[in-house]
């Protein structure tokens, strides 16, 4: 098993905290209940666990647990095509409404990525790429997409992860971000649109080599 590390342990014991705050207000506690620690790990537990199978994440197994669930190579393939709607639809909007504030983080972010990648920074490339996703998402406003899209996500994370480390792939997707980048920055939706789709589908014709 993994350790966690103190640093990394905190969001996750402020999160639990959290938890058992709301069901003492919603008094799911009564006063004087006594709290054990065995069934408040067990009930958090596969509360969490439960959470994790409805993403998608992981699958229990009928008496057996739980475990991480393996996403195929195939269903990654679904998933991005899912995909393709849903991110082309948030670059459009997102180039709709780009302002003076987001046009200036987005040039800042294309800078960013050129670096990583003339510096041959995988690790951080990937991380950029995170962030550009998360920015388009935000800039687009559109809710109901960007549920779906991080629920997406998250299934591939390991495929994705696989994809930034795939030879020559960072060569490839750069240009491809940087497209995307513009189209937003020149208030492009057309422009946008057909950058993301164009991105995406590249991501399909990779993935289908790692089968």
């Amino acid at each position: 098993m993994t350790a966690i590390s103190t640093d990394e342990s905190a969001p996750v014991a402020a999160d639990l905290t959290q938890q058992i705050r709301d069901a003492i207000l919603r008094g799911d506690f009564v006063p004087h209940q006594r709290l054990i620690e065995a069934d408040l790990s067990e009930r958090f537990i596969a509360t969490a666990l439960l959470n994790l199978a409805n993403g998608g994440l992981v699958e229990r197994l009928p008496n057996r647990g739980a475990r991480v669930r393996a996403i195929s190579v195939a269903e990654a393939v679904e998933i991005v095509e899912v995909r393709v709607g849903l991110e082309s639809l948030c670059a459009r909007k997102a180039a709709e409404n780009a302002d003076d504030d987001a046009i200036a983080d987005l040039r800042g972010l294309r800078v960013a990525i050129v670096d990583a990648v003339e510096r041959g920074d995988l690790l951080e490339y990937s991380r950029l790429n995170q962030e550009m996703d998360r920015q388009v998402r935000d800039l687009s406003g559109h809710a109901t997409a960007t549920q779906l899209l991080e629920r997406l996500r998250a299934q591939s994370a390991r495929h994705q992860f696989r994809l930034a480390f795939h030879p020559g792939r960072a060569g490839q997707s750069a240009p491809e971000h940087i497209a995307i980048i513009d189209a937003i920055i020149a208030k492009d939706p057309d422009a946008a649109e057909a950058a993301t789709r164009a991105h995406l589908q590249g991501i399909v014709e990779v993935l289908h080599t790692l089968d």
